[in-house]
C-alpha cells in the first residue's frame, strides 16, 4: 500500500511495545559470536523526526515514547534505550529509530540485513539511513519467500505491514506457515494492531492453532485521540528466545498504568 507512511505514527505506544521487544531479541541474537540474518518485510524509512509536522499533528509520539521516557519505563542499559540514545546522539534529540535502524544499531558488521520497501520515497530514505543492507523495492512477502532459508540460517524475520490491505489478515497465517516450513530455526516476529472491531482475530486464531508453542503478547492502551481505532498492540513470535517473556512482563506492568 503506497499511501501509508509511518511518520504519522512513529514513536507511538505500539512502537514502544514492538521496538522494546525487538531490541531485546536483537541483543539476544548477538550474545553468541555467530552471524545472523535479519529480514524485514515492510521496512519504512528507518529513521523518523518526531518534530516533523506529520508526527506532531497526530500527537502519538507524545503519548508513546515521550511518556515512556518521562516515566522511566526502561533501564538506561536496555537495548531499546541504548539504540534510541545512540540514534539521537547521531541524528539529533527528536530522532526516532524504526526497526531497520534498531537492527543497524544493535547488529554487527558480520550480520546480514535484508529490507523490503515498496514506497519509492520511503525506499530512498531507507537507502540513505541504512548503508550496507540488501534493500529491495518489491513486495515484502515475496522478497521474504524468495530468500528463505537465508544464509546464515540463524536469525530473525520481522513482519510489520500497514494492514491497510485487509487481506493481509487472511494471508499472513499461510505466509508464516510456508516460511516456518523452509526456515524452522528462524525467529518469526509478527506485529499486529488491536483495533476496536478486532480484525486480528481472523489471523491470530489460526496462527495459535497451528503454532501452539509460539508466543502471543498483547497490550492495551487508550485511543491516541477521539475516534482513533487502535486500542492495543500485539506481538506473535515463533521460536521466541529464552527470556523474552521477562521482557514482556516488564512491559505489561508499564502498559497497565495507562488504563
Amino acid at each position: 500500500m503506497l499511501s501509508y507512511q509511518h511518520i504519522y505514527h512513529a514513536g507511538n505506544l505500539a512502537d514502544v511495545h514492538k521496538h522494546a521487544a525487538l531490541s531485546w531479541i536483537l541483543e539476544y541474537l548477538t550474545r553468541k559470536d555467530k552471524p545472523v540474518s535479519y529480514i524485514e518485510t515492510h521496512a519504512g524509512r528507518a529513521l523518523y523526526d518526531l518534530s516533523d509536522d506529520a508526527a506532531v499533528k497526530t500527537g502519538e509520539a507524545v503519548q508513546g515514547i515521550a511518556k515512556a521516557l518521562d516515566q522511566k519505563w526502561f533501564d538506561p542499559q536496555h537495548p531499546y534505550m541504548r539504540a534510541l540514545n545512540k540514534a539521537r546522539s547521531i541524528h539529533g534529540p527528536t530522532a526516532y529509530p524504526g526497526s531497520p535502524m534498531l537492527a543497524k544499531l544493535l547488529l554487527r558488521a558480520t550480520d546480514t540485513v535484508h529490507l523490503a520497501e515498496l514506497h519509492p520515497q520511503e525506499k530512498h530514505a531507507l537507502e540513505l539511513a541504512i548503508m550496507g543492507a540488501n534493500i529491495y523495492q518489491q513486495d515484502g512477502f515475496a522478497m521474504a519467500q524468495s530468500i528463505t532459508p537465508p544464509t546464515p540460517r540463524r536469525g530473525l524475520m520481522v513482519i510489520d505491514p500497514s494492514y491497510e490491505i485487509k487481506t493481509d489478515y487472511v494471508m499472513i497465517p499461510t505466509f508464516i506457515s510456508n516460511i516456518a516450513k523452509k526456515w524452522n530455526v528462524g525467529i518469526i516476529f509478527l506485529w499486529y494492531p488491536i483495533l476496536a472491531d478486532r480484525p486480528h482475530d481472523a489471523m491470530i486464531g489460526p496462527l495459535i492453532e497451528q503454532f501452539p508453542d509460539a508466543m502471543d503478547h498483547r497490550v492495551t492502551f487508550p485511543p491516541a485521540r477521539e475516534g482513533h481505532r487502535m486500542i492495543g498492540s500485539g506481538l506473535f513470535c515463533l521460536n521466541p528466545p529464552y527470556g523474552l517473556s521477562d521482557c514482556l512482563d516488564h512491559l505489561d506492568s508499564k502498559f497497565r498504568q495507562l488504563t
